[in-house]
């Protein structure tokens, strides 16, 4: 008889009822600021259509809505062609987060730049939200025949499925753009990027640059980049359009008050001049072309004076180099990074590159 009841308990046993909802304790916490700004309007901007683009219905736009509305002090509204996003991965596991750049020369062909960024940062972080930062973990007590949910997902598969997605994407119909995806794992403390085109992050310890992430180019100012090219558009068939699959890849192990800086950078769109005759349109990017790695560097010292929160340090820290860009892109008398790239290939520029700025910051706490 107490076999018969023993065996009818097992039976009713169900191993999801027992397991936990809540995540396990990290020896690693990852405190995210986010901070943009779109570039200011230009009397010889072609408009964009105001009934083109992702309807309020639709679920990218809602995402994107409240990507938006992150608490900043940044007075700004719109990232403009850029874009990001910072997604918890499943189980508290770790975070993913990253920047895309979206070419601005499309809008000559009457494409919303924007709509490739908005939708290729939205798949990013919808892949992520289900996947694990490394090795999916089993909860305690669960018996190991059973099957362990969701999988990793290394950044340069969160960039080949969300370029998938985006191609999908019916709205889209074309547009380009660079990308960098970061995943930190809370378990580990490890970091993995990747990275296509010139968009990337570079890591502070002890207020000192430890690495940069270098820029994939074809050639001066022709960087790697995703595109989605319709059939229709046959001018553009020599365009460079890159693989997800050449995306650069990263990986180190982070320690406690280490610090993170994705942004975008510098790109050449749709076409790029060369001795093939390919068309050169250019776009830049607000923090890259104007601030100098020593100013970031002195801006973080700053920063990291200030008794607060790691949380607050890091949302601080976003909206100080958003700023501070936005200051230097209006110089003229000051020699800006854009102004010395220009003068190396023989072009007269002078001062600094107006034009979007979008940074995501990760301060790392150990917390053993």
């Amino acid at each position: 008889m107490l076999k018969l009841r023993l065996a009818h308990s097992l039976a009713r046993y169900n191993p999801a009822r027992f397991q936990s909802t809540v995540p396990p304790p990290r020896p690693y916490k990852f405190h995210i600021g986010a901070s943009f700004a779109g570039k200011p309007a230009h009397p010889h901007d072609i408009p964009k259509d105001p009934n083109a683009g992702f309807v309020n219905n639709n679920p990218i736009a809602a995402w994107r809505d409240n990507m938006l509305k992150r608490p900043k002090t940044v007075q700004s509204t719109s990232a403009g062609e850029d874009f990001f996003y910072v997604q918890e991965m499943k189980n508290g596991s770790g975070t993913s987060f990253g920047v895309a750049d979206g070419v601005g020369a499309w809008v000559e062909s009457g494409i919303d730049p924007s709509l490739f960024s908005q939708a290729l940062c939205y798949h990013a972080h919808r892949y992520s939200r289900s996947a694990w930062a490394g090795e999916p973990e089993t909860e305690p007590g669960q018996p190991y025949d059973d099957p362990v949910e969701g999988w990793e997902l290394t950044p340069q598969e969160c960039i080949e499925l969300a370029h998938g997605g985006v191609l999908r994407e019916r709205i889209v119909q074309a547009g380009s753009s660079t990308i960098c995806v970061l995943n930190v794992n809370a378990r580990t403390g490890v970091l993995r990027a990747a990275n296509i085109g010139d968009s990337g992050f570079i890591i502070l310890r002890s207020s000192n640059i430890a690495y940069t992430q270098p820029p994939q180019t074809h050639f001066f100012n022709c960087p790697y980049q995703l595109a989605k090219l319709p059939s229709t558009f046959r001018r553009y068939t020599g365009a460079y359009v890159d693989s997800p699959k050449h995306a650069a890849t990263y990986s180190t192990q982070l320690r406690g008050g280490d610090i993170i800086i994705a942004y975008v950078c510098c790109q050449l769109v749709k076409g790029c001049t060369d001795n093939h005759g390919y068309r050169a349109c250019f776009k830049t990017d607000g923090l890259a072309d104007n601030v100098y790695p020593a100013e970031i560097s002195s801006v973080v010292s700053l920063v990291m004076r200030q008794t607060s929160t790691e949380e607050q340090q890091a949302q601080d820290l976003a909206d100080r180099l958003v700023e501070y860009a936005r200051s230097c892109m209006f110089k003229k008398n000051k020699v800006s990074p854009f102004e010395k790239g220009a003068v190396r290939e023989g072009i007269y520029y002078r001062g600094g590159k107006v034009d979007d700025v979008t940074v995501v910051v990760a301060i790392v706490e150990e917390c053993q």
